[in-house]
């Protein structure tokens, strides 16, 4: 795992957010604002590679500097890459970057975690194995998420206000459309995310 910036607190229970970040939206800051009722830190974490679409858009280094922007005020974020994408993967890596004590919980949307928890991990105990090392938590986007019962002890609810219905699909859609976007990204991104997506 590689470290853009790093808090400086030493945390108990870690809060952790994989996603593409193209671009970063108010949905991502409002996730993780809202993660750190339940935890110490957040990372928000860029994979190089992911498990389940190419890369495309802004490249990495810009999707790092707009995370850069987007988190510089609060000292209890930080940001990191991870070599693989999967949860488990990304784990194990938080895990030998802090400690193995540490408490993880990743932090998703509704159909996040319908993906993660559905996935085809290649044998049908995986993800009953990969819920031992992490919990989720769960923010409603386009309803609320119900966890399978075998897994209600280790996937929660996370309560979110004010970015229901906000993705970086939509942020690209309207600057492809030209329809008002600024709002759906946090106001220092907004100028970067101009010269990054708007088509020439």
């Amino acid at each position: 795992m590689e470290f853009f910036h790093r808090s400086a607190k030493q945390p108990e229970r870690l809060g952790v957010l994989p996603g593409t970040f193209n671009p970063i939206t108010v949905a991502h800051l409002a996730l993780a604002h809202a993660a750190l009722r339940h935890v110490d830190e957040v990372v928000f974490v860029l994979p190089r590679v992911f498990p389940h679409k190419p890369y495309s858009g802004a490249s990495f280094a810009e999707r790092v500097e707009m995370l850069r922007i987007a988190t510089a005020e609060n000292a209890a974020f930080s940001i990191a890459a991870a070599d693989g994408g999967l949860f488990v993967d990304i784990a194990r890596q938080c895990r030998a970057a802090y400690r193995d004590a540490v408490r993880l919980s990743f932090l998703c949307g509704r159909d996040a975690a319908e993906r993660i928890v559905g996935w085809d991990y290649g044998r049908p105990s995986a993800f009953a194995e990969m819920i031992r090392e992490f919990d989720l938590l769960v923010a409603s986007r386009d309803g609320a998420y119900a966890a399978p019962d075998e897994f209600a002890s280790a996937i929660r609810s996370l309560d979110l206000e004010g970015a229901e219905g906000v993705s970086s699909t939509e942020v690209r859609d309207r600057i492809a459309r030209g329809e008002p976007w600024e709002h759906l990204v946090p106001a220092g991104v907004v100028e970067r995310a101009r010269r990054v997506y708007t088509p020439l």
